[in-house]
């Protein structure tokens, strides 16, 4: 989130209260000051100035490492400590100029395209601007007392090797790149325009005048959604997992395959475990976070090229990606998809019954079944509830889909074809009885 991902997670706090991943310390603006008195004269780290950052690397001949670090979020809090603390990192860290980044609020868009859901994520750059790659844990996200720092330091080792090999290097970094945006800095973003400013409230209280990185992506669909538009597929599934392809990538390492997904994307492309990708789309990586990356901006149908080395061979590969292949990202723990929940669903929070509730309901197995695991209470997130639904009900019927389909899927389907304004009839099954409310579309 936003600088440092930013800063936390408080404006939608109760969102993050229901995610435990996104859950924050008790004392947020402590935290926030406490982390200032302790790092802005810190003799390696800059803070909360990436233009200084920028300066200090045109100096020295340095790449800049900018880390941004959500403070009150306890996710990743393991990862931040040992990046931090940590002597065995010293010495790759002496090679950076290194910059902690607190809140998103003056954020170059253009430039800082990561993934807004972290509340810790890297981007390294030349002092040209030019970008070497990301890193982002979804391991550290989900577990704040992981720790283990390899993947980082190999990550960090990665990029030092391209910068090594930079300019000549320079056209297989040019897909790293962040793509244009539709506004230059978040506060000028509809959603946050007006209510924040460019610089943190120091004299008062720091934490509403932070913009934090979910924030960002909440706001961008927000922006789509309040014009009318379909919101992106690439702004509903956000930095796509290689589990949606089928693929499960080792944290410790750069992008060593660990496991293949039969019937997957992977599997069709003949991917084994043990393959370790050198470059995707002929971006070199430097860790998971960019193999996301190349996921987030593929186009809707395409094939990905792809070499990784397999038992000491470079092996090309071709991804093939199917129409829809997006729809099959896990967002249902990302901070971010607490608010098209309120778009999508008024509020709800909705599970897939598996084979065997559905046995127990007398559902069929290939049909519409989800349960209504949640019934929000205030603001847009209390729609559904003031429109009858309640929890433990089962959606049966919706938008006239016929087949089985995840909360995920639902939330994209409905977010592409209906917008404000509008109501759907949804069929529900609440005891004995069968029911049809309207849901209303927000």
């Amino acid at each position: 989130m936003s600088c440092s991902r930013i800063l936390f997670l408080v404006g939608f706090l109760l969102a993050s209260c229901a995610v435990a991943f996104a859950a924050t310390v008790k004392d947020r603006e402590g935290a926030v000051r406490n982390d200032r008195a302790t790092m802005e004269n810190d003799a390696r780290w800059i803070y909360n100035d990436v233009d200084r950052g920028f300066a200090e690397a045109r100096k020295t001949g340095k790449p800049v490492l900018v880390v941004l670090r959500c403070v009150p979020c306890l996710s990743c809090v393991g990862l931040d400590a040992q990046v931090l603390q940590e002597p065995d990192l010293a010495p790759v860290l002496e090679q950076f100029v290194c910059v902690r980044v607190i809140n998103a609020n003056a954020l170059d868009l253009a430039r800082f395209q990561f993934d807004y859901d972290l509340s810790f994520s890297t981007l390294i750059f030349n002092a040209d601007g030019t970008l070497y790659g990301r890193y982002g844990s979804w391991t550290h996200q989900t577990d704040p007392e992981a720790r283990e720092t390899i993947g980082y330091r190999r990550a960090l080792e990665a990029a030092l090797g391209l910068h090594r090999g930079y300019p000549a290097n320079r056209a297989s970094l040019a897909g790293k790149q962040g793509g244009p945006a539709p506004f230059s800095t978040p506060v000028e973003i509809p959603a946050l325009a007006g209510r924040y400013g460019r610089e943190l409230n120091w004299g008062g209280n720091v934490m509403q005048s932070c913009v934090h990185c979910h924030q960002v992506g909440e706001a961008f669909r927000a922006y789509y959604r309040d014009a009318g538009k379909p919101v992106p597929l690439d702004q509903i599934y956000p930095m796509p997992a290689p589990e949606t392809i089928g693929l499960s990538l080792a944290p410790d390492h750069v992008a060593r395959v660990t496991a293949v997904k039969p019937g997957s994307i992977a599997a069709a492309a003949g991917l084994r475990a043990d393959d370790e990708f050198v470059s995707l789309e002929k971006q070199p990586l430097i860790s998971i976070a960019d193999f996301a990356w190349v996921l987030h901006r593929a186009p809707e149908h395409a094939i990905l090229a792809a070499v990784v080395k397999r038992s000491g061979a470079e092996v090309p590969v071709n991804l093939t990606l199917p129409e829809n292949w997006r729809y099959e990202t896990d967002i249902s723990r990302r901070v971010g998809t607490w608010s098209m929940r309120a778009m999508a669903f008024g509020g709800m929070t909705l599970v897939d019954l598996d084979d065997a509730a559905r046995q127990s309901r007398g559902l069929p197995k290939d049909s519409v079944a989800l349960l209504v695991k949640g019934v929000g209470q205030y603001g847009k997130h209390a729609a559904a509830k003031k429109a009858g639904f309640q929890k433990d009900d089962v959606v049966v019927a919706i938008d006239g889909i016929s087949g089985r389909i995840t909360e995920a899927r639902l939330i994209g389907h409905l977010l592409q074809r209906h917008k404000i304004g509008e109501s759907l009839p949804v069929t529900v099954v609440r005891g004995t009885e069968r029911l049809t409310l309207d849901l209303p579309m927000q």
